[in-house]
Order: structure tokens, then C-alpha cells, then sequence
């Protein structure tokens, strides 16, 4: 199967441990990366000779030509559907959430004001719903009674958000889309502990047809 062209859209350590974690995978062939200026991730790709460009410029008209899979990695950006729809298998992000519990930029600091005793992240297909997309991977762990946002982040989502988008790029590149529906009836959204306003889009199709030797596993 041919290499898999990706752009990565990302910032700070989280972004730039994806983009590590890109580089050392054969199959994928990194066509650019979105970060802020002056990022941590921004300078990877500067130093690795990635082509960079600049967070909130990624549009359709714009965006590097045959891509396959966009990946967003502690990104706050929106992927339009007109961007996805130029994508051939789609665009996935990691969220640090069991969603559709916690949809919304601070679900971390939800989960430890919550009291929640359990915690997980999610790889999912972004859609016009935020963080509402179908669920590739995911995974849980337990919170323990001292932990704040920060502890939780570093010790535990962190790294399992490694190991899911390692485990969903192995089945893309085996041919295989899983995308199991969120039950939106259990959804829960919480706002942004900074005032940031929700995001909303309608629900639309995410993919048209895909490239010959893949399948959808629902």
C-alpha cells in the first residue's frame, strides 16, 4: 500500500510528540504542518524540514494537494468539511475524554472538577459536530483522589493518546476505517473555563468515497 500523505495539525508538547511519532512510522508521508509560530511543534518541523505553516491558515484552496489523513493533536483549530471533503480517508484528532462525555476544549479539568473516577481519550472522526465524530479507538484509566488536571494529563491521557493514534493509524494502514457512532443521547458539554465559545456545526457526511482497499468497520 502506498505511503499515507498527512498533514498534521497541532501545538506544545503533545503535538510535537505526534509528529515524533510520525516521522519513525514508514508508512506515512508527512505533506505539512499546522502550528502556531514559534512553537514547540512549529520548530520541529523547521528543524526536520517539514513544511510549515502558520495555525488558522488551513483552507481548502490552500492546503498541500493529495492528502489522505489529516491528524489534530491538542489542536484548537476547526477543519472545515470543505477541507475534509479534499481529504481521501478523512481527519482524526484525539480527545482527552471517554465522549461523548466531556465534549468541549477543557475536558480534563471537567473530568477533576466532576470528581469523576474514571477518565479515558478517544481518536475520532472529525465532523461538523465537535468532537461528536464516529470513535476509532479509545481507551480508560482510573483518576486518583490527589490528581489535578495537569497530573492526570501527563501521568495517564497523554501517552494513551500516543498509543490510540499509533493503534488507529495501524488499522488505516491494514485498509480498515473503524468509525462506531457516539451515542449522542449520553453526550455531556461543558464550556471552556476561559469563556471560549462553543463551537457548532450541523451534522454533514464526513467521506465520500474512499480510495480502492478500504473498508468501513461501524
Amino acid at each position: 500500500m502506498k505511503k499515507i500523505r498527512t498533514i498534521l495539525c497541532g501545538q506544545r508538547s503533545f503535538g510535537a510528540a505526534v509528529y515524533g511519532m510520525l516521522r519513525k512510522r514508514p508508512g506515512i508521508d508527512l505533506a505539512a504542518v499546522y502550528a502556531p509560530a514559534g512553537d514547540k511543534l512549529a520548530g520541529l518541523a523547521e528543524l526536520y524540514h517539514t513544511p510549515l505553516r502558520i495555525a488558522g491558515t488551513l483552507r481548502a484552496d490552500t492546503m498541500p494537494a493529495g492528502c489522505d489523513l489529516l491528524i489534530a493533536a491538542h489542536s484548537h483549530d476547526f477543519v472545515s468539511t470543505a477541507v475534509r471533503n479534499r481529504l481521501a480517508l478523512g481527519a482524526i484528532g484525539y480527545h482527552p475524554s471517554l465522549l461523548p462525555l466531556h465534549r468541549g476544549r477543557d475536558a480534563v479539568r471537567w473530568t477533576i472538577r466532576d470528581r469523576d473516577r474514571i477518565a479515558g481519550g478517544t481518536v475520532f472522526w472529525l465532523s461538523d459536530t465537535v468532537d461528536g465524530g464516529p470513535i476509532a479507538a479509545q481507551d480508560w484509566c482510573l483518576v486518583r483522589p490527589d490528581d489535578d488536571a495537569s497530573e492526570l494529563w501527563r501521568r495517564e491521557l497523554f501517552p494513551m493518546g500516543l498509543r490510540l493514534l499509533e493503534s488507529v493509524l495501524d488499522d488505516i494502514e491494514r485498509g480498515e476505517l473503524v468509525m462506531r457512532p457516539q451515542p449522542a443521547d449520553l453526550a455531556t458539554w461543558e464550556p471552556s473555563f476561559t469563556g471560549a465559545p462553543r463551537l457548532f456545526r450541523p451534522e454533514l457526511l464526513q467521506l465520500g468515497e474512499l480510495p480502492e482497499g478500504y473498508r468501513v468497520t461501524r
